[in-house]
């Protein structure tokens, strides 16, 4: 190891854990696939208990009579709030280990919270799907996996769970792992990993288990913690969503103008060139501003402010962009969308449609297909769109969009729809193509 690399994790000596970076996860999996006992041991493992969480679960094990700590207790308050009725879709836990900090989404496991799973994959990393080794590959685990590959989330790891209730069998992990290749390949899904584990022991969760010497491969957090994804940041070409203009009015700052918002895609350095939208102006990157000062590089999903070289009209709304490769102007879409609503929708609803910082009336011209998460295969069309019905539509807009395909882009690939009476959010959609 070289005198200039940490000796805890082999990372440049003097890297902060936020430089390292954020991982986003979803945990996704059947109802009694161990999903709650595998956060709590993930978290317990890694020492992110206190001592009086520690001695509070110890206590209920023991007066629930369950013979051991159940990990899984950790998760058992929002549990315990959704039997009061208070309905929360997604449930985020962070925790931090030498190596990087990690967000972990904990979407329900039942079939009709499948709008709960879409919102906490959304925006992960990494989806882990949680496998019963006894049952193998069952319908939730197609309707997982399918919806990860929907949504363009880079990287899966699915996790063989209950190893312990096949006597940690090499020949049954295998014949598993068969059965989610054939599915990874089926989905599209670019980068899976699988690892065999028993999450109510910790075997193969943060430490390597002696119970499978068989297994070679990385155990789950040592995966977790090696995942590249900055490669999928910057991946694309550059995109600039204003959400605000910065003109402050004291005296000190009075030549000041920046445009603040999310980078939605590619490396942003002082120099590009760039074009407005929907107006076609063009001119460079002045500066890249942050609270701790200019930047000489940006990237997704990076919060910044844009200063422009000269001064054209920019609004919140308008796209920041590479000439070479602007987005595509778009008056039609088709797209597949989810839908989140239980009041269903026919064609010819009208709804209002936000795309990155901009909204634009829409109306849903045609549902061309429905996805049968049985099979995995897109249906005839129906009259109707139920409740987490999968679809594939086809969307007029009252105004032009600045858009890029989801398979190109998730940031400005993605939109939601809103109902404009109540402004709930009734489906999350991903565009396939565009038109004028």
């Amino acid at each position: 190891m070289s005198a200039t690399s940490d000796p805890v994790n082999g990372a440049p000596a003097g890297t902060t854990i936020a430089e390292r970076g954020l991982l986003r996860m979803v945990t996704c999996g059947s109802v009694d696939d161990g999903k709650s006992t595998l956060i709590g041991r993930l978290l317990y493992d890694s020492k992110q208990v206190l001592a009086d969480q520690l001695a509070h679960i110890e206590e209920t094990s023991e007066r629930r009579g369950d013979g051991y700590v159940n990990l899984a207790l950790l998760t058992d308050g929002l549990r315990a709030e959704r039997e009061q009725g208070i309905t929360i879709d997604v449930a985020y836990r962070s925790f931090v280990t030498p190596r990087r900090r990690f967000l972990l989404a904990d979407a329900p496991g039942h079939i009709q919270y499948t709008r709960n799973m879409v919102t906490g994959a959304s925006t992960a990393d990494v989806a882990i799907v949680l496998v019963d080794a006894r049952h193998g590959v069952i319908e939730q685990t197609r309707r997982h996996s399918a919806i990860a590959a929907i949504l363009g989330t880079p990287h899966v790891v699915v996790a063989v769970n209950k190893m312990d209730l096949v006597e940690f069998s090499q020949a049954r992990f295998e014949e598993i792992s068969r059965d989610l290749e054939a599915l990874a390949a089926r989905l599209g899904i670019k980068d899976q990993v699988v690892v065999p584990i028993a999450a109510l022991h910790g075997d193969n969760v943060v430490d390597r288990s002696d119970k499978m010497p068989w297994y070679t491969g990385p155990v789950l957090l040592e995966h977790l913690e090696s995942v590249e994804v900055d490669g999928d940041h910057a991946a694309g070409a550059r995109r600039f969503p204003v959400q605000w203009v910065i003109r402050p009015m004291s005296d000190e700052f009075h030549d000041y103008r920046g445009f603040a918002g999310q980078i939605a895609g590619g490396v942003w350095s002082p120099g590009d060139e760039v074009v407005v939208l929907p107006s076609g102006k063009r001119t460079t990157v002045a500066s890249i501003d942050t609270l701790d000062g200019a930047l000489a590089s940006a990237h997704f999903p990076q919060s910044v402010t844009m200063r422009l070289a000269d001064n054209v009209d920019v609004a919140r709304g308008d796209m920041l962009a590479d000439p070479a490769a602007p987005p595509l102007v778009a008056r039609e879409l088709e797209a597949t969308i989810c839908w989140m609503s239980e009041r269903p929708v026919q064609p010819g609803a009208r709804l209002a449609i936000k795309h990155t910082t901009r909204w634009a009336r829409a109306i849903l011209e045609e549902i061309v297909s429905v996805t049968d998460m049985d099979s995995l295969a897109e249906g005839p069309s129906t009259s109707e769109l139920q409740l987490n019905d999968i679809a594939r539509v086809r969307l007029r807009l009252s105004e032009p969009l600045l858009v890029d395909p989801y398979a190109e882009s998730r940031a400005t690939g993605a939109f939601i729809l809103t109902d404009e009476a109540t402004n709930d959010t009734v489906a999350a959609g991903m565009i396939i193509r565009a038109s004028a």
